[in-house]
């Protein structure tokens, strides 16, 4: 198998590239990444990496041409940048996906399309419902909205023109590598460098997390195994609160779990992510590594302890973006 992940240098699609490279060490994998912020050459030193922009349709034909499938990973996906500056998720989440589309379709290449548990909205914090394959699209933000269009590109380049592609909506992702703007390393950050973390609003928002690695899991399996033009929603059981994370990561880190800060909520901030993962179970047989998520988090944590040299840099700029924000 010659395999294409786009994004591949970031924090998920890195997971991805070392996960495939464990697993089935046969193939051989190639990056497909522009390399802006989030996007690191140092995340995946063991292959090839083509430095490109998603929305170029030469450069992405000429990438999709040498392989068999592809794994597309590319997109912007923080909610706060959206908010600030929303072109950069229309040109990259919808125009990006519809370059990828395109080439695929020209070389008849298999696709598993990247996507989000935030395309469906929010539930109450009180619902026992959890999200499914077709719980109907709400979307709260440009990025998630971008990330929705996506989805609905691919399942309209499969009905109308036979591409061979599939898609997965996960639930957040924590672990190595994920760059420090996100709310798990920007707090575990934060304290190793002797600050209060910061909790958005009352904190009470939930998410269903799941360990990188787990997604990269059940991601081979649908590209290996899953069915063409079906969703898979890909979860791991790890609903918590913002404010019990925080509190968990303190007390991880030898701080007493009150040691935080309540700064302004982001607007339209989802209340509630859940995923019903069972579809991916029992139609492939797939089923998490990670199911303490506190040991999890302790990993994570001694991960960013060992790798300061790997976030320091951007540390600087992204805690001047959320001064300017009040966030």
């Amino acid at each position: 198998m010659k395999l294409l992940v786009t994004g591949g240098a970031g924090f998920i699609g890195s997971n991805f590239v070392h996960h495939v490279r464990r697993e089935r060490p046969d193939w051989e994998v190639i990056v497909f990444d522009a390399l802006t912020y989030a996007g690191n050459r140092a995340n995946v030193p063991e292959v090839e990496v083509i430095q490109g922009d998603v929305a170029d349709a030469e450069s992405v034909d000429a990438a999709v041409a040498r392989v068999d499938a592809v794994v597309h990973f590319a997109a912007e996906s923080h909610n706060d940048n959206s908010l600030h500056s929303p072109w950069p998720f229309v040109q990259t989440n919808l125009i990006g996906t519809y370059t990828v589309l395109e080439a695929v379709r020209k070389h008849g290449v298999r696709l598993h399309h990247i996507s989000t548990d935030e395309v469906y909205g929010d539930l109450e914090l009180d619902d026992p419902a959890k999200f499914l394959p077709d719980t109907p699209y709400n979307p709260s933000s440009p990025y998630s909205s971008t990330k929705a269009g996506s989805d609905l590109l691919v399942r309209a380049w499969v009905r109308s023109f036979g591409v061979a592609a599939t898609i997965s909506n996960c639930s957040n992702n924590y672990g190595p590598f994920q760059h420090v703007e996100k709310f798990i390393p920007r707090q575990i950050t934060e304290i190793l460098e002797g600050r209060r973390p910061k909790l958005y609003g009352a904190g009470q928002n939930v998410r269903d997390w799941i360990h990188a690695d787990d997604h990269s899991s059940g991601v081979l399996a649908v590209l290996e195994r899953g069915r063409t033009g079906e969703t898979y929603l890909i979860g791991a059981d790890g609903e918590r609160d913002n404010k019990s994370v925080v509190e968990m990561i303190l007390s991880l880190m030898g701080h007493d779990a009150t040691d935080y800060d309540h700064v302004n909520d982001r607007p339209g901030h989802d209340m509630r992510y859940a995923i019903d993962a069972s579809k991916l179970r029992t139609e492939l047989g797939w089923e998490p590594r990670y199911r303490d998520f506190e040991a999890g988090l302790a990993a994570t944590i001694d991960w960013y302890r060992q790798n300061v040299a790997w976030w320091k840099s951007q540390k600087e700029a992204t805690e001047a973006k959320y001064q300017v924000l009040g966030r």
